[in-house]
């Protein structure tokens, strides 16, 4: 039986995804369906595609010389399916957006929740993690980030309030260690580190006047989650350096005290990014357009 371009469709996604499971929720499948689907596939070019673990998926030689053949001419008819958007009285698509997991939880998931109310046929995938990845290879739309770990040749949208950083502690923990009053201050405290996958220490910084400083803090805990570093400091165990959203109801609560006040910068907001000079999805493009009316 001959094989037409449709064929591919479920090859193309796992060849995406490298997992069943989230090329089915892609397509609208069951991970059996898919696999049935590849199976089929490979018996009909009676050749295997595909090597499969318990754990993973992974293409074979010649399954990695077939997508890299197909993926363009896929790429090409979704641009052009996802132009149609522009006819349609309602966007519908997909969006995938990469952060880090307390972006998402603090600005992002409140201005998707209401996006998805306004534009029901547009289905966003939020991946999250700490470490900071290359959106255009790994196949996402756009990206949030610090302004400052956003790279010079992608466009940035500014995307919520600005953020106030804070440094805490709890009232225990400054039983033990006196309350600083200067930025230099830091180095005789137990501070809790944030290390990004990468290797980078994230470094503290202040500025009071025309002074900046930035302080490489000093501790023996190193994590790569800023939700863990401040369940830290609420474990007595430093001097956490975060945002006031993240440490607002702890604050509220008296669980921790702010200090340094005086020096905390506020900081621009968070950057959607995505890359210049490549096709832009109508999605969005109909998402950008709605965070800069917000």
């Amino acid at each position: 039986m001959k094989l037409k371009f449709a064929d591919f469709t479920v090859f193309i996604a796992v060849a995406r995804y490298k997992n069943f499971r989230a090329a089915g929720n892609a397509l609208g499948l069951s991970p059996s369906a898919i696999s049935h689907a590849i199976k089929q596939l490979e018996q009909r070019l009676k050749v295997q595609v595909f090597k499969r673990t318990t754990r993973s998926v992974s293409l074979t030689e010649v399954g990695f010389t077939l997508y890299e053949r197909l993926r363009p001419a896929f790429d090409e008819i979704e641009t052009i399916l996802d132009e149609v958007n522009h006819f349609r009285k309602t966007p519908m698509g997909t969006l995938k957006i990469n952060t880090a997991p307390i972006f998402s939880r603090l600005v992002l998931i409140p201005i998707v929740a209401g996006f998805t109310r306004q534009f029901p046929d547009i289905r966003v995938e939020i991946s999250t993690e700490d470490q900071l990845i290359d959106i255009v290879q790994h196949e996402f739309d756009a990206g949030i980030r610090l302004h400052t770990t956003v790279e010079n040749d992608m466009v940035t949208i500014p995307i919520g309030p600005k953020i106030k950083m804070c440094v805490v502690a709890t009232p225990n923990y400054f039983t033990h260690y006196p309350i600083p009053t200067h930025p230099y201050d830091l180095n005789i405290h137990k501070s809790i580190v944030f290390r990004y996958k990468s290797g980078r220490t994230y470094l503290w910084e202040f500025e009071k006047s025309n002074e900046k400083i930035e302080v490489m803090p000093k501790g023996n805990i190193i994590l790569d989650d800023m939700d863990s570093a401040l369940k830290a400091a609420l474990c007595n165990m430093g001097i956490c350096y975060t945002s006031y959203e993240q440490a607002k109801s702890y604050l509220e609560s008296g669980e921790l005290i702010s200090v340094l006040e005086s020096w905390l910068p506020i900081r621009p907001s968070l950057q959607l990014y995505y890359p210049r000079n490549q096709y832009i999805s109508h999605s969005l493009r109909t998402f950008v357009d709605y965070i800069k009316n917000l």
